[in-house]
């Protein structure tokens, strides 16, 4: 199996803990950046961790819990109990040096996603007043789009965070591109994992991470529940005919921006399709 792919441990508590220091692999040796965490919680149980150096942005994937951090109460959060309902999360920012808790008051998905924080936002919930369902793409491209904190919400240091909805025999993250050098404004280094979902949750996904020398090519089979890691290269990802795919993204790097390159065989469908 690819070192690019994470299989959930178990299926209660934290099911995901992927860090700077385990993220490395033969394919990702300079990982960095990009934490995640994701926690799958039965009511009245709770899930609580320190920040350190890192910021992070707490998202209520699914169901209800009682959150406090970063010296506040956020009372109860979470509103859609599937993913697959499309609406818009709960989530909050906490800076680095805080602390939270999650207490969950319904079965509950919390994702947690970090990056290195520098003490340059305040806390702050992140909801359905922030964030609007948009469209992106044509015809099979065709996906919607959940911006959580993309580069134009200036409330983070380094995280970049977004949900992505594919409908069912459809590609998304595509045209194929890549951000994996520091070349500001042509391109960036942003590191990238993918939480991935599947409706019905017994279907399968793909997900390809390739460079354009060929160093890098992986095709993996995504399942409901896994985490692909994109340390650099392109990254399509296909929903095969009957099955929906849902991914939350994490992204960080030096810089907080997204400037991407596309692979060279789909410049022409950038072209046509701007």
């Amino acid at each position: 199996m690819s070192d690019l792919l994470r299989k959930p441990i178990g299926t209660s508590g934290r099911v995901h803990n992927i860090t700077v220091e385990n993220a490395k692999g033969p394919t990702s040796p300079d990982w960095a950046y990009v934490g995640f965490d994701l926690y799958r919680l039965a009511a009245g149980e709770t899930a609580a961790d320190a920040c350190g150096d890192r910021e992070i942005i707490l998202v209520m994937v699914e169901g209800k819990a009682k959150v406090t951090g970063a010296g506040r109460d956020w009372g109860e959060i979470g509103d859609r109990m599937s993913v697959f309902e499309r609406t818009a999360p709960h989530c909050v920012y906490m800076p680095n040096g805080s602390e939270w808790m999650a207490e969950a008051t319904t079965d509950c998905v919390i994702a947690i996603c970090a990056a290195p924080g520098m003490g340059g936002h305040e806390a702050r919930f992140i909801g359905p007043d922030d964030i609007t369902l948009t469209q992106r793409g044509k015809g099979t491209n065709t996906r919607f789009i959940n911006n959580i904190a993309m580069e134009n919400e200036d409330f983070c240091d380094s995280l970049l965070v977004t949900e992505v909805f594919t409908p069912d025999g459809n590609w998304s993250s595509y045209p194929s591109h890549r951000h994996d050098v520091d070349d500001y404004p042509n391109i960036t280094y942003l590191e990238e994992t993918y939480y991935h979902r599947l409706n019905p949750a017994d279907g399968f996904g793909i997900q390809r991470v390739y460079t354009d020398d060929g160093s890098l090519d992986e095709t993996m089979a995504v399942k409901d529940g896994d985490v692909t890691l994109v340390p650099r290269g392109h990254h399509p990802c296909g929903a095969p005919y009957g099955f929906e795919m849902y991914y939350l993204n994490v992204m960080a790097g030096p810089i907080r921006k997204w400037r991407f390159v596309p692979a060279p065989e789909v410049e022409w469908i950038m072209s046509r399709d701007a």
